[in-house]
């Protein structure tokens, strides 16, 4: 995304400044359309010329709405070449771009938009056709007809949010590729959707059933993906074009460059109101509604006061929950938008719970806490799940919801206490505890200065801190431990030896891990990594480790997998910092004086 800073220039100084800025604009205007003709030939035409009613560009463009003939159909073939070839899945993306650059060649200014849509618009059929083939299948067995009520709902989140995404690409926009992030988390959402639907069933025919019916949406998904990216890289080279072309005055901040961040490294989208509240004591937070145990509060359990909110309400409303254990599930649903809910201390406000995989539970309907509804504040609360080790899977705190922000919290459980489970999720001095693949999902997810804690696992068993769920190259998804402290808890500290723990293992083909600027705790096994099964992923999987330190930082001993890095770039780890990794169209915060840095402690 661009982000623009324009000088106030007087007109007296424009007018003085053309003059000065003639014979260098004319010169790279030359030197950009012969860059744009060798880099991408018909496409940028395609995108960009029409409205230069001159013969060179009439060449490319000047198609009508019946399909163009000679150099115009050779220039058509080129385009959906250009634009399919970073796809898995070309000759889907050929059929369905193909009658989208021959009708609209007589306008192609919009082109990106239309592509884009096209591309959305058949995920979302495909989709519709996933629901439709599964809703004839019959589910004899108990546990078939539970993991499918988990389809139902995540298929119903993947209509929702390609509808979303239809909508935002065909919108029109200066800046179009200012769109491109919160399309590309979106239908990585809708991607990992589908991976959440075939996990939910056991191993045999009934999964095998479930997979090859959504197949074909994964596949469409996974070129809408490409596709975006992919129209983002030329509009990134158009803006790159264009700005050589500017007095310098203008200060434009390159789309792919970081956008500021504040003195404390809070990702730009966070609002100056609720970056205060990571400063702030609790007790200096003014409640809309309080939540208390005790009945000294306007509700006694917190799904009555989720209850009593009014539906489609966009303002934030801030609710208090005082001290006490809550036995209850609760879920924040998608309609309870921009909550911030905040307690006197993430081991005083307590939300437990105690569902799990060995009782019968689905591991995604076992969270104690689930949150769905986008802008969702935690502050000072804990999430408990109280199953214990040999209950196996069983969640404490699930997050959906994108642009989610959790400051001072407390998840603690066994195995799969924190599920990441999709979008844009910030974590900032929280406390995670856990011994089996403890961090896990496939959420585009930082956690900044937290407190990993392993606890101690069954006999014969080992520690996992994450397995992060990216099934495909081209989600924009990762799970990202930057200045956190990885340490074993009381009861394991004295036995730490006799249990492996690992860093991570490839819960999916693409799973991308980075640790960096952390402290390792001599736990962490010489291998560092764990695989998850034979030689699965290890080569497309991305996991790096940056300067580190601690006992267990050493990387002498990692594993020699084609896709770890034991060491990466500063420059290459500046990418997965708070700023670079979760930025898209938010509001940006106004406040001149935050102070701007790249993400990077040292």
């Amino acid at each position: 995304m661009a982000f623009e800073e324009f000088g106030q220039l007087s007109k007296r100084r424009r007018e003085e400044r053309a003059q000065k800025y003639k014979k260098k604009i004319l010169i790279a205007v030359l030197c950009t359309l012969l860059f744009l003709l060798c880099i991408a030939g018909g496409v940028f035409a395609f995108f960009h010329f029409t409205s230069k009613k001159n013969s060179a560009s009439s060449k490319y463009v000047g198609a009508s709405s019946s399909p163009p003939q000679g150099e115009q159909t050779k220039t058509s073939s080129k385009i959906i070449e250009l634009l399919c070839d970073p796809t898995d899945y070309k000759k889907k993306c050929a059929d369905t771009l193909v009658k989208v650059v021959h009708t609209d060649t007589s306008n192609p200014s919009i082109a990106p938009r239309l592509i884009v849509k096209a591309a959305i618009s058949a995920a979302a059929d495909e989709v519709v056709k996933a629901i439709n083939k599964t809703e004839k299948f019959k589910f004899d067995k108990s546990h078939d007809k539970a993991a499918y009520e988990v389809c139902k709902k995540v298929f119903q989140d993947s209509v929702d949010e390609l509808a979303e995404s239809l909508n935002h690409a065909g919108q029109e926009a200066k800046n179009y590729h200012d769109k491109i992030s919160d399309l590309k988390t979106w239908l990585s959402a809708v991607y990992s959707y589908q991976e959440t639907c075939i996990d939910a069933f056991d191993d045999g025919d009934m999964k095998k059933k479930i997979k090859d019916a959504v197949n074909a949406s994964k596949e469409y998904v996974s070129n809408s993906l490409a596709l975006v990216a992919q129209i983002s890289t030329i509009l990134e080279k158009f803006a790159a074009a264009e700005e050589s072309i500017k007095p310098p005055a203008r200060h434009l901040l390159e789309h792919g460059s970081s956008p500021p961040v504040d003195n404390q490294g809070f990702p730009e989208w966070v609002g100056h109101e609720e970056r205060n509240l990571a400063v702030k004591a609790t007790t200096n937070l003014v409640a809309n509604i309080t939540v208390a145990k005790d009945g000294s509060g306007n509700f006694t359990t917190i799904n009555d006061c989720l209850k009593s909110l009014p539906e489609n309400r966009t303002e934030r409303i801030y609710i208090y929950i005082k001290g006490g254990f809550y036995e209850e599930y609760v879920t924040v649903t998608k309609k309870m938008k921009n909550i911030t809910m905040f307690g006197e201390g993430s081991q005083k406000s307590v939300i437990t719970g105690n569902k799990n995989f060995v009782d019968g539970v689905r591991t995604y309907e076992t969270a104690t806490f689930a949150v769905m509804g986008d802008g969702f504040v935690g502050i000072a609360l804990g999430f408990n799940n109280t199953a214990g080790p040999e209950k196996h899977q069983a969640v404490a705190l699930r997050v959906q919801a994108d642009r989610s922000i959790f400051l001072n919290c407390r998840m603690e459980a066994y195995q799969d206490t924190l599920y990441a489970q999709t979008h844009r999720q910030f974590y900032r001095s929280c406390y995670i505890a856990g011994t089996i693949d403890f961090i896990f999902g496939d959420a585009s997810a930082i956690f900044q200065n937290c407190m990993i804690i392993v606890r101690k696992p069954m006999e014969n068993q080992q520690n996992i801190v994450t397995a992060q769920g990216r099934a495909d190259k081209h989600e924009n998804t990762g799970i990202i431990l930057h200045n956190c402290r990885i340490y074993p808890d009381k009861e394991l500290f004295p036995v730490k030896h006799k249990y492996k723990t690992y860093l991570g293992r490839p819960w999916k083909q693409y799973s991308r891990t980075i640790v960096m600027e952390s402290t390792i705790g001599e736990l962490i096994a010489p291998e560092g990594w764990m695989p998850w099964q034979g030689d699965f992923a290890l080569k497309t999987l991305y996991y790096a480790e940056y300067n580190n330190h601690g006992p267990g930082s050493d990387t002498s001993k990692r594993v020699k997998w084609g896709g770890y890095k034991k060491s990466i770039s500063k420059q290459e780890a500046q990418n997965f910092t708070v700023t670079p990794f979760l930025q898209g169209s938010w509001i940006r915060d106004s406040d001149p004086t935050v102070q701007v840095h790249y993400g990077l402690y040292k």
